[in-house]
Order: structure tokens, then sequence, then C-alpha cells
């Protein structure tokens, strides 16, 4: 269908050399993007970018760091100067560090909304002139559950997925009149390199997700192809300022 066509779009995907990063770029190469996969690791990178390629994708990667904002602003420059535009930026790249409140430092904080909220927020900014060079553009933030609930052992990581849906809303109305449109999606849990060490370091948590998704299983990479085909696509012309939960219904029972 050509509402989710994808030909001749260039995008941007922080984080994606792996878990839910890799499976969104997978979705947008299948629907005929062109990807710049950004991540810290040049050697995962090039893993990413060759797993893309053996599907038929034109992609490149470029090493950055968002926590550092010299890096972001390289990093959408180096995209456009390899592959000619810019369409979509998928933001990402996170990180977390699971402590109790108290037991934070600063720096710890300071980092974790560095790279979660901060570096999302440079890299739109940096984006922002191209998508508007293009006629329009497509930003998907990607938030948490912790978007929407607290956890005692994250609390800079929920305080940067609050963040990540009230700048998503912000942005949108700001930048609605350039036809850019912004929306968050909001992964539930996700099997994950991150989740898996959380459910080593938190006894019964794999117990508790289980039976508060009504679903019954953990979702995987691949459950946001479609979502973000929807969010970069024509598709979802009249749809900006939103956070849409994929968790397989985590978020809708008590």
């Amino acid at each position: 269908m050509k509402l989710f066509d994808l030909t001749g779009r260039v995008a941007v995907v922080t984080g994606g050399n792996a878990g839910i990063g890799f499976g969104i770029a997978q979705g947008l190469t299948e629907a005929g993007a062109a990807i710049a996969i950004a991540g810290r690791r040049a050697d995962r990178n090039a893993e990413a970018v060759k797993a893309l390629a053996a599907l038929g994708a034109s992609a490149v990667a470029v090493e950055a760091d968002v926590e550092d904002e010299a890096s972001c602003r390289a990093l959408i420059a180096q995209a456009v100067e390899q592959l000619g535009r810019l369409d979509i930026l998928v933001n990402n790249a996170g990180t977390t560090i699971r402590k109790q409140p108290q037991d934070y430092t600063l720096a710890e904080w300071q980092r974790v909304i560095d790279v979660n909220l901060t570096g999302a927020f440079v890299c739109a900014q940096a984006a922002h002139p191209h998508m508007v060079r293009a006629g329009g553009g497509k930003i998907i933030n990607i938030g948490s559950m912790l978007s929407i609930f607290g956890a005692s052992f994250a609390v800079a990581y929920a305080a940067s997925k609050g963040g990540i849906v009230q700048m998503t809303k912000a942005i949108a109305c700001a930048w609605a009149k350039d036809n850019i449109q912004v929306n968050a999606i909001l992964p539930g849990w996700i099997d994950t390199d991150l989740t898996r060490s959380a459910r080593q370091a938190l006894p019964g948590l794999n117990e508790r997700v289980l039976a508060r998704t009504p679903a019954g299983h953990w979702g995987s990479p691949a459950d946001f192809c479609g979502i973000a085909v929807f969010l970069s696509s024509a598709a979802s012309g009249f749809v900006t300022g939103t956070a849409i939960p994929v968790d397989g219904g985590y978020s809708s029972q008590i």
C-alpha cells in the first residue's frame, strides 16, 4: 500500500544497532527506507548495517554518542552527507542506572537525563532544518512504560522517559507548521539485553510482568516494525503529539 511506502526516504535510528532500535530499522528497511544506524560501538554498528544490507537495504553506520551535543549534531550532518537527505529520525538510544533514589549521585542522574532526554532533543533540533528543506518529516521518540508508571529502582530513567512524552507534545505543536509529525512509542516489557539484565538483577520481575501483561508474554524488537512504519509514513500524516504504548496490554490492566 502506497500510504506505507518509504521508498526514497532516509531515516536515522539512534541506538539502532541492537534491540528495539534494530527492530525499528528492519521495519523501515522493509518499507523501502535508507537507514543510518547510529551508536557508540563501531563493531555493532557494522554488524547491523551488514544485516540490513543483506535485506537489500541502503544502510550506513555512524559512530555517535548522544550524551555529547557535538556528536549529536555531527551524526545528523554525516547521515545527510552520506544519504542525501533526512526524512525520519528515531530517537531510540537510551541508558539506565538501577539504584534507589537516595543512592544516586548527581553525575549518575545527569548521565541518564543527558542520554535519554537531552540527546533526543539535540538530535531533533539538528534534524529540523533538513526536514524543513525536504518539505516535512517524522520524528519518533522512544519512551517507556516508565513514561506512565514509576519504579523505585529507576528514578532518573522514569524522569527522562516522562520528559520524552512532554517533549514530544511540545515539539509536535511547534513544528506542525513545518509538516513535521512528532510522536512517541512507549515500549512495554520487551526481551532485549537491557531487560535480560533487569530480570537477573530484580528477582520476581519476570513473573510480575507475565502476570500483568494480557498478551501473556514479553514483546520482541520485531513488534515495533509496524508501528514505526506507520509513524514514519504518509499513513500518519494527521497523527502528531501522541504517545502510543506497544506493551501487550500491560498499561491497560490493573
